[in-house]
């Protein structure tokens, strides 16, 4: 029926529906990615910073031959377990090449502690021997082994590296670490600009809302890339209205605009913590003991198992443990200060060993008498119990008389840096 139909339309017609026919068939038979690629967005794309791409699955997802393929270079994702000799046997390498690139000199010992993760790239020639290797170290360092003859030598390639000042300004609502966050800080320069000022500051009990921060820090480039942060350069800190400032000198140290140095005998408290259950108080009810009892210290609130340091250089003149204070360390600083910790899960020192500011003691717990794990710290001159958050602590030496002039001019430009971030700052606002 259909046939005898057909013979009967006109032949300008049937010519007309052979075309509209063969139109159809090829939007049928043209792949979809065409019209999805219509769908795509153009994206821009920042100079300078890196964005994730998706690559193929590959058989082996060890070897990526996309890297350095323009050089001829394999690359090896090293693996557990891995070793450069496992690897130079897996692509067909002697044994003594691995000898000769593992005495290539004194860089090539670097091979010796390659890590999961981490990545070789590989050159081999034509008769499959090794022509040349590279390590990347770090975003700017690359170990190189290369041929010399039936030799190989080693050196590292080392990028230049740019920096630039950037600044950040902070005040604090919630907490000093938040405040950090918001101002784009990254967590080890939160904790490096409380480290500048932890001599004058305790970070967990002193601070208030409406405390705020200014401060200028180097940024790291490498052709033109963003690779990381660098030094704090300067900073200033309000903290209840009293403003501290610190400027980096050429020695790594930080002295205020007139030279004296940033650093005390004695750090305000002994421990990094986000929370603090207990100030100062001389009467107290005891939790425990359900009666007044005198409280001559501070009480730190932080994890189980969290290091706390001594708070200065010193003797560990007791090192034990007791009902009442669990595990215990006092410290004889000079013949003047003491410091004791208790409650610890674990000590750290011996009696008679000397420590150093900053050297870890013991570790944060919940021995002896105690309702919760923290750290209960004193401080104690001339055998008296004083408040570790006010007592006025013994300054470390100023910058050298030799230095101080030039030093004085590079800390009045730098607080001009920051003074004009400020200004600028508050037009944006």
């Amino acid at each position: 029926m259909l046939s005898n139909t057909i013979k009967h339309i006109p032949k300008t017609h049937k010519l007309m529906l052979s075309v509209v026919a063969f139109v159809l068939c090829i939007l049928v038979l043209l792949p979809s990615s065409f019209s999805e690629a219509k769908r795509d967005e153009v994206v821009e794309l920042t100079p300078g910073v890196e964005y994730p791409l998706t690559l193929p699955n590959f058989t082996d997802s060890t070897i990526d031959t996309s890297v350095f393929e323009a050089e001829d270079f394999v690359t090896y994702k090293v693996k557990a377990g891995d070793t450069l000799a496992k690897i130079f046997s897996d692509h067909g390498l002697s044994p003594q090449t691995t000898l000769k690139v593992s005495s290539a000199g004194e860089d090539s010992k670097r091979l010796r502690s390659i890590k999961p993760g981490q990545q070789l790239y590989l050159k081999l020639n034509e008769a499959g021997q090794l022509h040349s290797l590279k390590y990347p170290l770090s975003k700017t360092n690359t170990l190189h082994i290369t041929t010399t003859g039936d030799k190989f030598e080693s050196y590292i390639d080392e990028k230049k590296v740019e920096t630039l000042i950037s600044f950040s300004q902070g005040t604090i609502n919630s907490s000093f670490w938040n405040a950090g966050i918001n101002a784009g800080l990254t967590n080890t320069q939160i904790m490096q600009l409380a480290g500048i000022f932890g001599w004058d500051i305790d970070f967990a009990q002193e601070i208030r809302a409406g405390d705020a921060f200014n401060m200028a820090y180097e940024s790291l480039y490498v052709d033109g890339e963003f690779v990381g942060f660098g030094d704090i350069v300067a900073a200033e800190f309000t903290n209840q209205g009293d403003t501290f400032t610190a400027i980096r000198y050429t020695d790594g140290n930080y002295y205020t605009p007139n030279g004296h140095s940033m650093k005390k005998s004695f750090l305000r408290a002994p421990i990094n913590f986000r929370y603090v259950s207990s100030n100062f108080n001389p009467r107290r009810f005891h939790p425990v003991q359900r009666r007044y009892k005198p409280h001559n210290g501070v009480d730190y609130v932080a994890p189980v198992g969290t290091p706390v340091v001594a708070a200065g250089n010193g003797k560990v003149i007791k090192s034990g443990y007791n009902r009442f204070n669990g595990h215990y360390v006092f410290i004889q600083h000079g013949e003047r200060y003491v410091t004791k910790y208790l409650h610890f899960k674990k000590r750290a020192v011996k009696k008679g060993q000397y420590v150093k500011q900053g050297e870890t003691v013991g570790y944060l717990g919940r021995s002896g008498m105690v309702t919760g794990a923290h750290l209960h710290y004193e401080f104690l001159v001339d055998g008296v119990h004083r408040n570790p958050r006010t007592v006025e602590l013994p300054k470390a030496d100023p910058i050298d008389e030799r230095e101080r002039e030039k030093f004085l001019v590079l800390a009045k430009n730098t607080k001009a840096l920051l003074e004009n971030n400020k200004r600028i700052m508050l037009a944006m606002r």
